[in-house]
C-alpha cells in the first residue's frame, strides 16, 4: 500500500484520570473525524471510558481487562486487521490507551508488525498530562519504571489539561518539567478538552528517530511489566443504587484510600432517576454529573471501577450491595464519621 494511502493513527495516551476521555471526545465533535475509528483500551473487565465517548458515525471498538502495551497487545493488532479489512471506509484511526500504558511497545507494534505497517502510518503520539497531578504521578516508584514519565517521553504532542485548576505559577513549573523530559515535544494547553484539533490530528508529528534515541531497543522485542500492586476492582450492580447513601458512602471511601486509589469512576443507576449518573476521580478529588436519560427498553446496570494498590475487592463489592438496600442502616463503621454525618 503506497504511503499516501496508509490509515492515519493517533495514539492517545496519559496518565489515570488525566483527560483522555474527555480530549477524544472533543475530537469526535470535528468534522475532521469523519469516517474514523476508535479504539479504547481499559484496564479492567469493565468499560467505563467506552460508555463515555460520544459519536454517531464512528465505529468504537473496545479492547479491555489489560493494557495494549503487554496482555492484550495481540488484540490491539487483530482489532485493526478486522477495521482494515471490513467493508467499513476507514479514514483515521484513533486510540485511547489505559492510563498505565507504556507508549513503548505499541509504537514497536506498528512499525514490526508487517500487516499494521503496511496500512497504516503513526500520526502523532498524543500524551495528556494533568497540570494538577503531575508532580503525584511522577513522583510515583511503584514500579521499576515510571510510566507516566514514559508517556511524557515518547510524547509528540502534550495535552496540558485542567489548566483551569492551576495558576500560572503553576503552568509554567508543568511546562518546565516537561521540557526536562522531552526537551523538543510540542505543547497545547486545554479546559475540559477544547483544543485546536489541527494541532493534534494530521501533524505528521511521528519521528522515529526520536523513540530510537529514547529506547534503542525499539525494534527489538520489549519486555515490559506492569507494577503488579496496582490492582482493578470491578463492580456491576443490575438493582438500582441508593443515591443519597452511594455519594455518602464514595466520599468517606475516597477520604480513607485517596493516597492508594489512583482512579476512580463509574455509571450509576440510581434509584428514581430517569438518567444515568456519572463520576470520576483522581485520588481524594471527585466529580460528577447526570448522563444521558436511560432508554426506554435499555437494561439498567451501575458500573463502578476502582484502580488502586491494596484495594478490598470483596468489601467494596460486598459494601455497594448493601447500598441497594431499602434499610438506611448503613454500617458507619466502614466510612470515616464526617462522612457519616453528611
Amino acid at each position: 500500500m503506497a504511503t499516501s494511502q496508509k490509515i492515519p493513527i493517533t495514539v492517545l495516551t496519559g496518565y489515570l484520570g488525566s483527560g483522555k476521555t474527555t480530549l477524544l471526545n472533543r475530537l469526535l465533535e470535528s468534522e475532521m473525524m469523519a469516517d474514523a475509528a476508535v479504539i479504547v483500551n481499559e484496564f479492567g473487565a469493565i468499560s467505563i471510558d467506552a460508555e463515555l465517548v460520544v459519536g454517531v458515525d464512528e465505529e468504537i471498538l473496545q479492547i479491555n481487562n489489560g493494557c495494549i502495551c503487554c496482555t492484550v497487545r495481540s488484540d490491539l493488532v487483530s482489532t485493526i486487521t478486522g477495521l482494515l479489512s471490513g467493508p467499513r471506509p476507514i479514514r483515521r484511526i484513533l486510540i485511547e490507551t489505559t492510563g498505565l500504558a507504556d507508549p513503548a511497545p505499541i509504537i514497536q507494534s506498528f512499525i514490526v508488525d508487517e500487516v499494521l505497517s503496511e496500512a497504516t502510518t503513526l500520526d502523532a503520539v498524543v500524551t495528556v498530562v494533568d497540570a494538577v497531578n503531575i508532580d503525584r504521578w511522577l513522583a510515583d516508584q511503584g514500579s521499576g519504571e515510571n510510566v507516566a514519565a514514559e508517556q511524557i517521553a515518547f510524547a509528540d504532542v502534550v495535552v496540558i489539561s485542567k489548566l483551569d485548576l492551576v495558576d500560572e505559577g503553576a503552568r509554567a513549573k508543568c511546562e518546565a518539567t516537561i521540557r526536562t523530559i522531552n526537551p523538543m515535544v510540542r505543547m497545547v494547553g486545554t479546559v475540559d478538552g477544547r483544543v485546536d484539533v489541527v494541532s493534534i490530528v494530521d501533524v505528521k508529528a511521528f519521528d522515529l528517530k526520536n523513540c530510537l534515541a529514547i529506547e534503542p531497543l525499539l525494534l527489538s522485542e520489549l519486555e515490559h511489566e506492569h507494577d503488579l500492586s496496582v490492582i482493578s476492582v470491578e463492580v456491576r450492580e443490575e438493582r438500582a443504587l441508593d443515591g443519597p447513601r452511594f455519594f455518602r458512602w464514595l466520599n468517606g471511601f475516597v477520604q480513607q484510600n485517596g493516597e492508594t486509589l489512583l482512579r476512580s469512576k463509574g455509571i450509576l443507576s440510581l434509584a428514581g432517576e430517569a438518567r444515568r449518573w456519572v463520576f470520576h476521580g483522581v485520588h481524594m478529588s471527585l466529580e460528577g454529573r447526570p448522563g444521558r436519560p436511560w432508554a426506554a427498553n435499555e437494561h439498567r446496570t451501575s458500573a463502578i471501577v476502582f484502580i488502586g494498590r491494596g484495594l478490598d475487592a470483596t468489601r467494596i463489592r460486598n459494601e455497594i450491595v448493601d447500598l441497594t438496600l431499602s434499610d438506611t442502616s448503613l454500617d458507619t463503621r466502614s466510612i470515616p464519621n464526617e462522612a457519616a454525618q453528611q
